[in-house]
């Protein structure tokens, strides 16, 4: 399954770049983070990876990250494995004339059990929704000052 979200930041370029190349802004914006650990690589750059951990209540989710792009300001991308789902992203940052920043984000959610093949085929929107709260919540993070971290 593959979706496309798209969030306009008013914020330019290179200090968007810099809020979101930096782990420690993570916990901002990514909702149910509770911690990331570099496995290995130079951090932040091509073959680097991490581990993510999320609480979402009644369940946690650890994700590898392996970043298989960086070409910053323009591009980023990366996979994540978990359990049940394998996830290929690959996000592009343009500079509008007017200062303004467009992040495209591209996914590819590939189920690896029969389960996440069920909810990719049945409820597609969750997946999309919540790539879009991400992306929210980095925008109202880089715009506003405003963390989820606090909230």
């Amino acid at each position: 399954m593959k979706i496309r979200t798209k969030v306009t930041i008013k914020k330019p370029l290179d200090f968007v770049i810099k809020k979101l190349d930096s782990v420690d802004n993570l916990k901002h914006w990514q909702e149910g983070l509770i911690r990331s650990e570099h496995i290995s690589g130079t951090p932040g750059h091509f073959g680097a990876r991490m581990r993510l951990v999320y609480d979402f209540g009644n369940k946690k989710i650890e994700l590898d990250e392996i970043i298989t792009k960086r070409n910053f300001p323009h591009e980023f991308h990366a996979t994540y494995n978990t359990k049940g789902m394998y996830n290929i992203q690959e996000n592009y940052f343009k500079s509008t004339n007017d200062g303004v920043t467009e992040w495209v984000s591209e996914c590819e959610y590939l189920p690896t059990n029969f389960f996440m093949r069920l909810m990719t085929l049945f409820m597609p929107y969750t997946f999309k929704k919540q790539s879009k709260r991400y992306m929210e919540n980095f925008r109202n993070f880089v715009e506003n000052g405003v963390s989820i971290a606090n909230a």
